[in-house]
């Protein structure tokens, strides 16, 4: 699973075979962040070839329940989630499906 990440030096992870981003869960997939998370966010360090799909899988996040992706505040169509690769410094925020009337 992914470990929350200690203050390190900048850049260091990614010497390492990992790196470090920022992922925000909001509504009710904040359930889905690992202990230690503060409101609905928290810096995790992961593999540096995870995708958006693996981060969603190693934090137990249903595909079905991640609606919008958001990688550094662009969208990440779902054809592209297995695809593209996170890097060092990411910011990665997904939303639940939303209903209302």
């Amino acid at each position: 699973m992914c470990s929350e990440a200690s203050p390190r030096s900048p850049g260091a992870g990614a010497e390492a075979g990992t790196i470090r981003l920022r992922v925000k869960l909001f509504a009710s997939l904040h359930v889905y962040l690992p202990e230690g998370a503060q409101r609905n966010e928290v810096t995790l360090e992961v593999p540096a070839d995870t995708t958006p799909n693996a981060l969603l899988e190693r934090l137990r996040v249903p595909r079905e329940m991640a609606h919008l992706v958001l990688r550094n505040g662009l969208y990440v169509k779902p054809g592209e989630r297995d695809r593209a690769i996170l890097r060092e410094g990411d910011a990665f925020a997904v939303w639940p499906p939303v209903a209302g009337g």
